[in-house]
């Protein structure tokens, strides 16, 4: 024994020197060439404790050794050290010449040099620094030793128990081996027993050696292992001759033949606590004893397929590698059936046996295998050592009693858990760990009973849709886990799972994506998951460990995530997409662009639901916009006392508008002067339209003062030559004057007269849009006014020409067709064609005005100015004149009174 005392632990360990410490696909290959190259090499593995040297070191001479709460030497550390490990933490094995740690899922993780060991084992070199959650690290030393002779060879027979379903026997010549769903063994029973197949898990049990002796583990599966109706828990157990061993249930049930021989085996291990006449000697350094089969081994994989016999047994001739039996899927056991049946069977046994054979507790395994490492074992030791007890005693007894009385916060919070009454050991562990927060062990056993007591009935309530009812619950897990560092991360990935149903359930698979509604959650939903998916998988997996009934609302997230990480990579692309495109195409001012944008996305993206409130929005917008880029302060004022956006691409681009817009004192007192015009008050609305104070639209209000004072004149004009010579012409030239929204009192106030000359009228609008034709035709043939000319500095002959031909084809052609929507000329192909020819003409002459205003920072502005008077404006297609030289008219005289206001 060493100076200090320590625990050590003693077996031999055969690995190749080399550095390498991390997996790669190509390790087997280098793992096959290094045991090769030293295959008789033996080393010792020793962990060095790095902050804590008093708990002495730890020898490692297994082929596996398990790391946990319970297990040696741990089991032996003070409890605050202890309790941060969980009961199935990590294990350290050799394989191929190497030694490597894998972590098993465990709550506060395994860390080597820094780096957090996760789903695949990392390799452990010399000099490495291990760590098993945050208080326990270790430095790694590897020393060489001479190789030793193994124990005998040990075959392992599983013969089924039920003869009637068709299964083997399963020989096991080689160690470990993996109890797998995918082993051809059991696999090739999934037509024929589909469910039972599913009862197991991908990596269900492994049966590996211990001293010679093999041994039983499993590995966290969904319905268990069971040896002699006694469910496995935290440790592997020893097989015996007879024993019965049932895995996920009553069907894949054996009885365990061991046969000892004396040839030696290449995964031969040696207890870690001896158990009485098992041998004392390390494993050899290969299988057979000839480094090339180890070589072999090493590149081949983990279990070959199974042969059959003529009395149709099972031969398992190859060993299956650790590095695949301890390769944690943390979601993978969500594939797997539940079986009920076996679970209530397991317990009923279990029960059963409890007065019959008790197994010895911990305290009593520590006390015996401290016994045989002092000795105490031995008659004559143990006399020697009696003197000394009864001095100590009373020391004992003494120092027991305040440990005693210290700890019975605690103890009421271990016995409540004990006996069932979850709910009240969560609460007195709430209450202990206000005073004393830090206590490590009472938060596990205080996280474990809260989730006992209260996660089954959220479970409950969120399948059944009783979100309030879930609310409640996941409230009260808040409060009990205020103080309380180990469950509330746990309750916050409950808190999660709420969100996550309560925003999925409703909606079932295929339910619509709602734009600028669903994008928020699901963004939110999936940010959360994304952060450290590990680690929720983790906590998740270690609530549905601890709570059966929450595996099937877990099993429901995770396809719930991976249908709203699909729907994210679609939809979600796809509307970020198009809210760039929106803000692209509005901030250009071509709102028009993106009338096709949405007709594709309707097509394309047919779950994209609000679509319809974006081509409103669109609509109404794109309304604005011509109005603001004509200047048209009428049409311009209207629209926004309508701008009610519904979408937030147009709510913020109208915000960016604001400097662009009528100021609004402007807009009321134009709104004003407005509802006067309409109402026939011409002489009221032209003062007021006088009197406003334009600032920026001075031009503006002046072109549309002028325009009114003109329809204003003409109509007063009309009256007096009313059933005069001429008067025809006259009303048809009024007619086409006119704006049908802003001009629609005059309109009615003449609209009986152009009825009884409709013909009359429709040739006049004929006219005018077969002049406004020829003189597009004429622009275009000339060709369109280019860059080259909006850039001179003065204005060419050419540019006044091509102006001018622009302006008259704008002009008669918005005459024109305003005579046929006033008169309802109905629909034909050659209106159709005209109303085409229409929108050709506006669409240059507005193109034309945009790039002229977006060289108001280069041309000179009286220029620029002139240049967009021989273009013409919206309505006259001529310069305004100032508002002052506008003179006033009288008002209007009454229409007739059938047809308007007197």
């Amino acid at each position: 024994m060493a100076p200090d005392e320590a625990l050590i632990m003693e077996m031999p360990v055969k690995m190749a020197q080399g550095s390498a410490r991390e997996l790669a696909p190509h390790a087997a290959h280098e793992v096959a060439q290094d045991a090769a190259q030293d295959l008789a090499q033996e080393f010792d593995v020793f962990l060095t404790p790095v902050a804590r040297p008093e708990l002495g070191e730890i020898r490692i001479d297994e082929a596996l050794f398990a790391v946990g709460r319970s297990e040696l030497p741990f089991a032996a550390y003070p409890e605050a050290l202890a309790a941060s490990l969980s009961r199935r933490h990590a294990r350290i094995f050799a394989e191929h010449g190497a030694v490597y740690v894998a972590d098993l899922g465990s709550k506060n993780g395994t860390r080597v040099n820094g780096a957090p060991v996760a789903r695949q084992p990392a390799r452990l070199s010399d000099g490495d620094e291990v760590a098993f959650g945050p208080a326990l690290s270790f430095r790694v030393r590897l020393s060489p030793r001479a190789p030793q002779p193994g124990p005998p060879r040990v075959t392992l027979t599983l013969v089924p128990e039920r003869h009637d379903v068709g299964l083997q026997p399963l020989h096991v010549e080689q160690f470990p081996y993996l109890i797998s769903k995918g082993d051809d063994a059991f696999a090739r029973f999934r037509d024929s027993y589909p469910h039972q197949v599913n009862y197991l898990s991908r990596r269900h049990a492994h049966v590996y050696l211990k001293g010679g002796i093999p041994f039983v583990e499993d590995l966290g599966s969904t319905n268990g292992t069971f040896v002699n109706g006694r469910r496995l828990a935290d440790h592997g157990v020893p097989l015996d001759d007879g024993d019965l061993i049932a895995f996920g249930g009553n069907h894949f049930v054996y009885q365990a033949q061991v046969r000892y021989d004396g040839a030696d085996d290449a995964t031969a291990t040696r207890s870690l606590l001896q158990l009485p006449g098992t041998p004392d000697t390390p494993g050899p350094p290969g299988t057979a004893g000839t480094p090339a089969s180890s070589a072999a081994a090493a590149a081949t994989p983990a279990t070959p397929p199974a042969r059959d016999d003529g009395d149709r047994t099972t031969f398992v001739g190859a060993p299956d590698s650790f590095l695949d039996i301890f390769c944690v899927d943390y979601a993978a056991h969500q594939e797997d059936e539940v079986n009920t049946e076996a679970e209530a069977q397991a317990a009923a046994a279990t029960a059963a046996s409890d007065g019959a054979r008790r197994p010895r507790g911990r305290a009593a395994l520590l006390l015996a295998e401290a016994a045989r490492l002092f000795g105490l074992d031995q008659p004559g030791r143990a006399r020697r050592t009696a003197r000394w007890g009864g001095a100590l005693l009373l020391l004992g007894l003494v120092a027991g009693a305040a440990v005693y009385w210290r700890g019975a916060p605690e103890r009421a919070v271990q016995s409540r858990f004990a006996a069932g009454d979850h709910a009240g050991a969560a609460q007195a562990a709430d209450s202990y760990l206000a005073r004393d927060p830090g206590d490590i062990e009472v938060q596990a056993v205080g996280a474990e009973a809260l989730l006992r007591a209260y996660v089954p009935d959220f479970a409950a309530r969120l399948k059944a849709g009783d979100v309030a009812g879930a609310d409640a619950v996941l409230a009260r897990l808040r409060q009990l886990s205020t103080h309380n560092a180990q469950a509330r991360p746990l309750v916050a990935e409950l808190d999660w799972i709420g969100r996550l149903e309560r925003f999925t359930a409703p909606r079932g698979a295929d339910a619509p994506i709602r734009l600028y509604t669903d994008e928020t959650p699901m963004r939110q939903l999936l940010a959360y998951w994304n952060q450290d998916t590990a680690a929720h998988q983790r906590a998740l997996g270690r609530i549905a460990g601890d709570v059966p009934a929450f595996r099937d609302l877990y099993a429901d997230a995770l396809s719930d995530v991976r249908r709203l990480q699909n729907d994210a990579s679609v939809y979600l692309a796809a509307i970020d997409r198009l809210n760039a495109t929106i803000a692209a195409e509005l901030g250009r001012d071509r709102p028009e662009a993106l009338v096709p944008v949405l007709a594709e996305y309707r097509d394309k993206y047919p779950r994209l639901s609000g679509l319809e409130r974006l081509q409103a929005d669109l609509e109404r917008y794109t309304g604005l916009i011509q109005a603001l880029r004509a200047r048209r302060p009428g049409p311009l004022v209207a629209r926004l006392a309508d701008s009610r956006f519904a979408t937030p691409p147009f709510q913020a681009q109208l915000a960016s508008l604001g400097a662009r817009l009528p100021p609004p004192q402007l807009a009321r007192e134009y709104a004003s002067a407005a509802r006067a015009w309409q109402q026939g008050d011409s002489s009221a609305a032209l003062a007021a339209l006088g009197q406003i104070r334009g600032g920026a639209w001075a031009d503006d209000l002046a072109r549309d003062l002028g325009h009114k004072q003109k329809v204003a004149a003409q109509y007063a004009a009309l009256q007096a030559a009313r059933g005069s010579r001429g008067y025809e012409d006259r009303l048809l030239d009024f007619y086409a004057l006119l704006d049908a929204d802003e001009d629609r009192y005059f309109a009615r106030a003449v609209e009986a007269d152009v009825n009884g000359v409709r013909d009359s009228a429709l040739r006049r609008a004929r006219e005018l849009m077969a002049s406004a034709l020829a003189a597009w035709k004429q622009y275009r043939a000339n060709g369109v006014i280019g860059g080259e000319q909006r850039l001179e500095p003065g204005i060419s002959p050419k540019f006044r020409a091509q102006a001018r031909l622009l302006s008259q084809a704008q002009d008669d052609a918005r005459q024109g067709m305003r005579i046929f929507t006033q008169l309802r000329a109905g629909e034909s192909a050659d209106l159709a064609q005209l109303a085409k020819v229409e929108q050709e003409i506006r669409a240059e002459a507005e193109q034309q005005r945009h790039a002229l205003r977006e060289l108001g920072t280069v041309l000179d502005p009286a220029v620029l100015k002139a240049k967009l008077g021989l273009i013409g404006g919206e309505d006259t297609g001529k310069a305004p004149e100032p508002v002052a030289a506008v003179a006033p008219v009288p008002a209007p005289a009454p229409p007739p009174a059938s047809v308007g206001k007197p």
